[in-house]
């Protein structure tokens, strides 16, 4: 049976940190069973539903490579939500509740104050005809919940946190359908996993109860119960995600100039037994994917260890990989010089600035001025080639007996205006000869 799995964010914000790490868990499921991998826009909230998040959703999955076999919206799907409820309400397998919000909130506190666990009484299946009728007089409307089966115990081996058992009679019946009419989560999508055959649901720890309730769900339904996998949330580094970090998106990631790989090789490790490596092949990530493999504990996220890891990424991307981001006349060579010494992207037009020029020049005294005029007129007397720094450095070192960073400071202050940077063998080229002697007679003041 082909693999097929989805995911299925809501169109009322942007992705974060935690919904683009439930992506990639999910894509490369798809990608390593070679699996059909499904975009599912959960959109029955009409109010806070916005076309601009579905399309910065669709970019944000574009620009980090995971893309999509198929895709569909919940809002064109309201026709099979209904056909599915009725089934359920003639099977006597969801029922209406006339509580207000005020009532059932005074029901969990009571709960609460006697140490007991909030959960539902079904009240609402007593209610007699004309109690609903009274109810209906004042004006209000039912919402829906499912009726959970309370003699079945709810059981399925987790991928990742092995067996799973719940009593029914410990969860409340889940509210399905609003007092308007409008569609909560958990029944759409069962019914979608179970109309579009989808065979893996990978989500959050936080949906564990939810898994319980639905499986009932699609037992309901007469349809086949998919297998499920919940990871370990993301946490700060000092504890619970705070809010700055938990809403950390695409956007953040491309204002910091932080790679789509990095962001990747990152979150497809993080949380289980494989370390957090520079991986650049996603093929490699792909191919290690392994439920088994993620632990109970949750998994600490700190942008740190992401920007760290970005500068490592940097340090092994190719040309080929990166050109369409640079300035033109950066080729491979120049690429090759200044990238050891870039933290991100981002920092390469100011690398770049120092070859095009013009520099600024420290002092210098009057023994390194002379020691530059010598630089001068030893380079612009020799023969032009890729070995020109280390010819030049040895002739000066014969002629001067200076040697270490005496020998290579001056010259590199002359002709970056910096005291560090991209090795000299491979940006003197690049500067080439009438640039390189121009800028040594300036800091010679020939």
């Amino acid at each position: 049976m082909t693999t097929k799995i989805r995911f299925a964010p809501s169109p009322t914000g942007h992705l974060h940190i935690g919904n683009i790490r439930t992506a990639l868990h999910n894509w490369m499921w798809a990608q390593k069973t070679s699996g059909h991998f499904v975009l599912r826009i959960d959109d029955t909230d009409p109010e806070r539903s916005k076309e601009d998040y579905v399309t910065g959703i669709q970019q944000d999955l574009q620009w980090l490579g995971l893309n999509w076999d198929s895709s569909f919206r919940q809002s064109e799907r309201f026709d099979a939500y209904e056909a599915a409820f009725e089934k359920l309400r003639a099977d006597g397998r969801v029922y209406p509740c006339y509580e207000t919000a005020q009532e059932l909130d005074l029901k969990r506190k009571v709960l609460r104050s006697r140490g007991l666990a909030p959960v539902y009484d079904r009240g609402a299946l007593d209610d007699s005809a004309e109690q609903i009728a009274a109810y209906e007089a004042e004006g209000r409307t039912p919402h829906w919940r499912f009726k959970l089966d309370h003699d079945a115990r709810i059981e399925w081996d987790d991928l990742v946190r092995g067996l799973q058992r719940f009593e029914p009679p410990a969860l409340s019946d889940p509210v399905i359908r609003r007092a308007d009419g409008s569609w909560l989560y958990m029944l759409p999508s069962t019914i979608d996993d179970a109309d579009h055959g989808i065979t893996h649901v990978v989500r959050g720890e936080d949906h564990v109860a939810n898994t319980a309730a639905q499986i009932q769900m699609f037992e309901a339904l007469g349809a086949s119960v998919p297998s499920f996998a919940h990871t370990a949330l993301l946490m700060g580094k000092e504890g619970k995600l705070s809010k700055r970090l938990g809403s950390m998106g695409v956007s953040e990631f491309r204002e910091q100039h932080i790679e789509a790989q990095s962001v990747l090789a990152m979150l497809a490790r993080l949380g289980t037994s494989d370390p957090v490596i520079p991986e650049t092949d996603m093929a490699a990530l792909i191919d290690s994917f392994d439920f088994q493999r993620f632990g109970r504990a949750p998994a600490k996220f700190d942008p740190e260890d992401l920007m760290r890891l970005n500068t490592q990424i940097v340090h092994k991307l190719e040309h080929d990989a990166v050109k369409d981001r640079l300035p033109a006349a950066i080729d491979a060579d120049a690429w090759h010089a200044i990238r050891p010494n870039i933290a991100h992207l981002g920092e390469v037009a100011d690398w770049w600035a120092i070859v095009e020029g013009p520099i600024e020049l420290p002092e210098f005294s009057d023994e390194d001025r002379d020691y530059l005029q010598s630089a001068h007129d030893m380079l612009s007397a020799q023969s032009w080639s890729d070995k020109a720094w280390s010819e030049l450095t040895g002739g000066l070192k014969a002629s001067t007996g200076r040697k270490g960073k005496g020998l290579f400071m001056p010259l590199r202050q002359a002709l970056t205006g910096q005291n560090h940077g991209p090795d000299m063998g491979e940006l003197l080229p690049i500067l080439g000869r009438n640039v390189a002697l121009r800028r040594l007679a300036r800091a010679a003041q020939i």
